[in-house]
């Protein structure tokens, strides 16, 4: 079903909005400092003109003889299954960033995180039913993917906008933005796959809610690229804080301390019982010539 205007005129609204974030994430150098979010933007904006153009090509009459519909089918969800990738990959990004004062805490945060990823994952997976499905088993895996992406990405936001104060991070640092763009934008992923069997078309009303929110998040997205970065200070704290005592058992969590290897001559012990000897001999001649005199 080909789109109205409304929804075209979103759409490349969107597309445009992807194309001048990719730009300048790029040119601002945080493509240095998050390589999987600059890798998740230029995915959507190559993917995005792409699939617009296969969806307009497929409502011409002689776009259904083409197969067109099955290239946009499985173009879209490849997509999507490489976005809730790179997702993953994002959170990881957003973590170290925002934890960079914290070493130990960082360290640990990350080796649970992904633990809670791979439940995740394997939890959605299970709870979807293979059995006489054809080729809606490719949807179904696509959706529960970004459900599981979707939970944890809210949970990082949560997690950023509660410790903010303690990890002395600004909301104006770019990782707290890439944060609450991703949270925006996952809520948008996640009424998607939550109401997907209720979507007619893609001119249905949710369809335009859901726009609506993802071009919100490149707006915010847009926005801290816009802004002056800030210049990295040192993270100064009292030793007696609890974050510091935190990060220091952290810090010492798997590290059993340092083993020293000190190589000592062939015959050390031979030439040590050597001078034992010499010394006692040394001493009794001392000794004696002390009690003649």
């Amino acid at each position: 079903m080909p789109l109205n205007p409304a929804m075209t005129a979103m759409s490349v609204a969107e597309i445009c909005l992807w194309a001048a974030l990719a730009f300048l994430f790029t040119k601002k150098g945080y493509q240095k400092r998050f390589p999987a979010t600059g890798s998740y933007l230029v995915l959507h904006a190559v993917s995005g003109a792409f699939l617009l153009a296969v969806l307009h090509l497929e409502s011409q009459p002689w776009g259904q003889s083409h197969h067109l519909g099955m290239v946009y089918f499985f173009g879209y969800f490849a997509m999507y299954i490489a976005s809730a990738v790179l997702l993953f990959c994002v959170c990881i990004e957003v973590f170290r960033s925002a934890l960079a004062a914290f070493p130990g805490i960082s360290r640990l945060a990350i080796v649970i995180f992904r633990w809670a990823a791979v439940v995740s994952v394997i939890v959605s997976l299970t709870s979807i039913s293979y059995v006489s499905q054809g080729l809606y088993v490719v949807a179904d895996i696509s959706y529960g993917l970004m459900r599981s992406v979707s939970v944890l990405e809210l949970c990082l936001l949560a997690f950023l906008c509660l410790s903010m104060n303690a990890l002395r991070l600004s909301p104006r640092d770019m990782s707290f933005g890439i944060a609450l763009g991703f949270g925006i934008m996952v809520s948008s992923d996640f009424v998607i796959s939550s109401w997907i069997s209720h979507i007619a078309s893609e001119n249905d009303p949710v369809q335009y809610l859901c726009e609506a929110m993802l071009i919100g998040a490149l707006g915010v997205w847009i926005t801290y690229c816009l802004m002056p970065e800030q210049a990295p200070k040192p993270v100064l704290m009292p030793a007696n804080s609890t974050i510091y005592r935190w990060n220091e058992i952290a810090s010492a969590l798997g590290h059993t301390g340092t083993k020293i290897a000190v190589q000592q001559p062939a015959n050390s012990f031979f030439l040590s019982d050597v001078e034992r000897v010499v010394e006692k001999v040394l001493a009794r001649n001392m000794s004696s010539r002390e009690s003649e005199t």
